[in-house]
């Protein structure tokens, strides 16, 4: 494959970003810009935030889970394309996936160790 094969690419991903770019620029000078207190103050079923949700802090928990569910729907999505191309990539590829796995494995256990999947109320 020739460079001149990805030029298609390269123009589509830079007319992407340029067209994001002025959509967010001109929304940023269209949009109208009144804040006020009562207006930038959380708001749930109309009653003022009382309690945990008055402004303490977020618990960590259930992000750090997310997170690794990221990761790992990643990994999975690395798989597949790797299982189909493995007859052509040969002992090299099915190396560097192991790995790969090895890796994610340890980052894994290093979770699991810190009680990272630990869910504590």
């Amino acid at each position: 494959m020739t460079a001149m094969e990805f030029l298609p690419v390269l123009f589509m991903v830079t007319g992407i970003v340029l067209v994001a770019t002025a959509t967010l620029f001109v929304s940023s000078l269209l949009r109208p810009s009144n804040p006020y207190p009562e207006k930038n103050a959380p708001y749930e079923c109309g009653m003022e935030a009382a309690g945990e949700a008055a402004g303490g802090r977020f618990r960590v928990p259930f992000f750090i889970l997310a997170i690794l569910l990221v990761v790992f729907d990643v990994e999975a999505m690395f798989l597949f394309p790797w299982a189909v191309v493995l007859k052509e990539i040969g002992i090299v590829g099915y190396i560097e996936m192991f790995v790969f796995m090895l890796l994610l494995l340890v980052g894994f256990a290093y979770a699991w160790l810190k009680g990272a999947l630990e869910w504590q109320e």
